[in-house]
């Protein structure tokens, strides 16, 4: 069943009713191209009847220096992008996992290749996002033949739209081959990134994971997945180049991101992963991971921006 498109998003400083934020067919063709955004998700607590935003803040100021990257104006300040998606949140009444999607781009994309004078668009939408952690599921993967993009091609660091065919391409080959996802190698050689996911792996109780020179995204989430790792369950973690083999022979293998959460990889290039199943440090992090998300524990409480839906009902 298709779900059904909220009452509203915001869009260049305005709460603007779904069917009337429009704009014209010629703008599809070159808007995407420099366009970069953002990847935010909210967790519902049905307990406590309020959602909760994953390290809001530190999302929008990854959108501004992703801006600043591409060379977008930036006409929003992060605490009005913040204060933004919170009064969004509300007016559509957002009570389920959400997923939040700011994105910037050119306005009048075509003649503005032209100009030195840019304007930038910058909208906001929300949609329901069922979470999968904790729920059993898990992947294949399998060693792309594509290479992942390089700081002398495109800027691999920020959500650059463009910057996502690189791993559409793999994930279809991936798919096509009857695996469910791919990992792509940096122009080294070395293990950088999955599809729209970074990769972690435990090895004799260490957690490893490719360092941020290794042409993946400076990803929130497996920032976070490395404070918790170290902080709360004591874990040994580095951040280093990575080699292929090193997956096939590791104890644990899982991707990470805001839509991946954490999601278990059982085997690589059809070479079980451990036992083939999700392994023991993966499945306490996802426990640790969702309770954080949802405001079931205290710890980490300055990642979680609390919506205000309770008080919203009540007032």
């Amino acid at each position: 069943m298709a779900t059904p498109n909220p009452a509203y998003l915001w869009l260049n400083g305005e709460f603007t009713a779904w069917d009337d934020a429009t704009v014209h067919v010629s703008e599809i063709a070159w808007a995407g191209i420099g366009a970069v955004f953002e990847g935010i998700r909210g967790y519902w607590n049905a307990e406590q009847e309020e959602l909760y935003v994953f390290r809001l803040r530190e999302h929008m100021e990854r959108l501004h220096r992703s801006m600043k990257l591409v060379r977008l104006p930036i006409d929003f300040s992060v605490d009005e992008l913040i204060d933004a998606t919170n009064e969004l949140l509300k007016r559509n009444d957002c009570r389920e996992d959400t997923y939040i999607f700011p994105l910037a781009y050119v306005h009048d994309s075509y003649n503005a290749r032209h100009s030195s004078q840019l304007k930038t668009e910058l909208q906001i939408l929300t949609r329901a996002m069922p979470t999968h952690l904790n729920t059993g599921m898990t992947m294949t993967g399998r060693i792309s033949s594509w290479r992942r993009i390089s700081e002398d091609v495109m800027p691999p660091r920020v959500k650059n739209i463009a910057n996502y065919r690189n791993g559409q391409l793999a994930r279809s080959e991936a798919m096509l081959d009857g695996y469910d996802t791919a990992i792509l190698l940096n122009t080294q050689g070395k293990v950088a990134e999955a599809p729209g996911a970074c990769v972690m792996f435990v090895r004799d109780g260490k957690l490893i994971t490719p360092d941020l020179t290794s042409s993946v995204l400076e990803s929130i989430t497996r920032d976070a997945l490395i404070v918790m790792a170290r902080q709360t369950l004591g874990l040994e973690v580095e951040e280093r180049s990575v080699d292929r083999t090193e997956l096939y022979l590791a104890d644990e293998v899982f991707l990470c991101g805001t839509a991946a959460e954490i999601s278990p990889v059982v085997s690589v290039d059809k070479l079980t992963v451990g036992n083939g199943e999700t392994g023991p440090v993966t499945r306490k992090l996802e426990r640790l991971f969702e309770d954080v998300l949802r405001g079931a524990t205290p710890d980490y409480a300055e990642w979680r921006t609390p919506v205000g839906l309770r008080s919203a009902v009540t007032a």
